[in-house]
């Protein structure tokens, strides 16, 4: 006994801790005891009060989660500890047999306040070996956040949240990478970013902490040779990165994959696709009527992103399709236009339907123009039944549909039916395919109610450069 020194920490809001008053007071008299109290110094009346540790800095040096903490120190170091009230435990630690005999056998804590919302980031960014490289930016009292943000060029053209250190803070809480890790070089300008730069962003775009594994997926893989960001963004085309996430972290972070996917009101889908865009923007320079040449643009370059519906067992899902195992969280990034409707209210069996959604794949870019482009068909629930109820999965559908867009070159060639634009003559005489080989990627997402489906052409550079490819990233931590 000579040898322990013992520490506990505690709180008077814990009704725990003041059962254990009088435990503690016999401990005191018998050994070395200190004591830190969060919230009241005068606190336990019993030992004659503790030490002040309202700035919580004992608390979080000694990591304290629920309180009481009894910490065993032998030569200055732990060596063992409890949480909460247990006599056998306390026995163990103290070395008195019969502690607290008058007490419960045991009872549990109460929460450390050091454990209370955002107050862990507050706590590393005092006391904890959290130093943010990002340079403040002093606002003055009469000015407005917001407004500066516009000013100095960090907005996409909508308002942004400001990155204050605690919200940077809070959003590196998501991962367990570290903020100084270079993510990689951000184009068009190959701006160095570190882990904690995408924080900074995100937070701009909204993000809460649990996506940001996600946005650095995201990023990853939009820095990959084969995705060609910096071509994507200085295409005079109207092209973006789409991202599609797949896996259990669609429903553990609450991603749409049902009505209005595509659209506006899921704060996941949203702010995901705008921290990309952001990073972008902000660490590589890539603004709009700068090195972002796009003559149009879409609506989907300030945010597009969306999880596939995984509902049914017996799809094949995109990520799965791709090569990940079943299971996995990943991220597909596309090079994607806007959004164009496919309305079949008549077709019952797989192959008009096929035929059907092929029309409208074959105006991808232009009706007459053949591997220019890859697309995505995003399938709604109710085609998809069609397809279910005739037996059909992914690897029929897509065999449908590429049978379905093959035409006779004749009908594509320049000049045919009066339009300049077409495809070269030398392959009249061809039966042609739309897309290249894998270009066509099929996803389920959206509402029941309505026979529609959805196209998502993509980026002409398909048109020459196989080598631009869409590209997948699993999600880490």
């Amino acid at each position: 006994m000579a040898a322990a020194e013992f520490l506990v920490l505690l709180k008077r809001e814990c009704e725990t801790c003041r059962m254990v008053g009088p435990v503690l007071a016999g401990l005191k008299a018998r050994a070395r005891l200190t004591l830190w109290s969060q919230d009241d110094p005068a606190f336990p009346e019993q030992t004659g009060g503790a030490l002040d540790d309202r700035s919580l800095e004992q608390s979080w040096k000694h990591k304290v989660e629920i309180v009481p903490t009894l910490i065993r120190l032998e030569g200055g170091r732990e060596v063992a500890r409890t949480e909460g009230w247990n006599r056998a435990d306390w026995a163990r630690l103290t070395g008195i047999e019969n502690i607290g005999k008058d007490l419960p056998p045991s009872r549990p804590g109460c929460g450390s306040i050091t454990m209370d919302p955002g107050m862990p980031e507050r706590l590393a960014l005092k006391f904890g070996d959290l130093k943010l490289a990002s340079r403040p930016i002093e606002v003055g009292e009469m000015d407005d956040p917001h407004e500066v943000a516009y000013d100095r060029g960090w907005s996409d053209g909508l308002p942004v949240i400001p990155p204050t250190d605690l919200r940077i803070a809070r959003m590196l809480a998501g991962t367990t990478r570290k903020p100084d890790e270079v993510i990689g070089l951000i184009p068009p300008n190959l701006a160095e970013c570190t882990i904690e730069k995408v924080a900074v962003n995100a937070v701009m775009a909204g993000c809460r902490p649990e996506y940001f594994p996600v946005v650095l997926a995201a990023i990853e893989a939009a820095l990959k040779p084969e995705f060609s960001m910096h071509g994507l963004l200085a295409t005079l085309w109207f092209s973006g990165p789409v991202v599609i996430v797949n896996g259990p972290v669609t429903k553990r972070i609450g991603m749409n994959w049902a009505g209005n996917a595509l659209g506006q009101g899921n704060r996941a889908n949203a702010t995901i696709g705008r921290a990309l865009q952001l990073v972008i923007r902000n660490v590589g320079g890539g603004r709009p009527q700068e090195i972002d040449r796009s003559i149009l643009g879409n609506p989907g370059k300030y945010t597009f992103c969306f999880a596939e519906d995984e509902a049914d067992p017996d799809w094949v899902p995109l990520n799965v399709a791709r090569g990940h195992a079943r299971g996995t969280s990943t991220v597909t990034l596309f090079h994607g236009d806007g959004v164009h409707g496919v309305c079949d209210q008549r077709s019952r069996d797989p192959e008009s339907l096929s035929r059907s959604l092929a029309l409208t794949l074959w105006s991808v870019c232009h009706p007459k123009l053949a591997q220019w482009s890859h697309a995505i068909l995003v399938l709604s629930p109710d085609h998809y039944d069609i397809y279910k109820q005739a037996g059909w999965g992914r690897g029929e559908i897509e065999a449908g549909l590429w049978q379905a867009l093959k035409r006779p070159g004749r009908d594509l060639v320049r000049g045919a039916g009066g339009v300049a634009e077409g495809i070269d003559p030398s392959h009249a005489n061809e039966l042609v395919d739309k897309f290249h080989p894998g270009g066509l990627l099929v996803v389920r997402a959206g509402a029941s109610g309505g026979l529609f489906s959805a196209v998502i052409g993509g980026w002409t550079a398909q048109r020459r450069n196989s080598e631009v490819q869409v590209v997948s990233q699993e999600i880490g931590t």
